[in-house]
């Protein structure tokens, strides 16, 4: 099991570096937003409420520096508009729909105690 290479406080211990991955209070929550699939930059402003411009923009960049999504320019969205679009790449996907899920499920199950 990873855990017996993974001591207490370890600076190099693997869940401080998938921990790493979700630091900023809204990537989670862009990763979450492209699990439904790729989106305009436009259209996640309007999906993820409380989120500015601003904001999105640097956590898109963060998590494309990250390979954990990738941006397409002039691609075409389902909804038929040009641009660039964003959509998870395989090592976001897996982490979004494994980890960041799991997480999720944790959150809401335990949201009474959590609040």
């Amino acid at each position: 099991m990873i855990e017996e290479n993974c001591q207490t406080f370890v600076s190099d211990c693997h869940v401080r570096a998938a921990a790493e991955l979700i630091n900023h209070a809204w990537d989670p929550v862009v990763l979450s937003a492209l699990r439904l699939g790729p989106t305009r930059r436009n259209d996640l402003l309007v999906r993820i409420g409380g989120i500015s411009d601003k904001v999105l923009t640097q956590s898109l960049r963060r998590l494309q520096a990250r390979a954990l999504l990738t941006r397409v320019p002039g691609a075409e969205p389902p909804s038929g508009r040009g641009g660039a679009v964003y959509q998870l790449s395989p090592l976001g996907e897996s982490f979004a729909n494994g980890p960041l899920a799991y997480l999720a499920q944790w959150a809401a199950d335990h949201q009474a105690e959590l609040t």
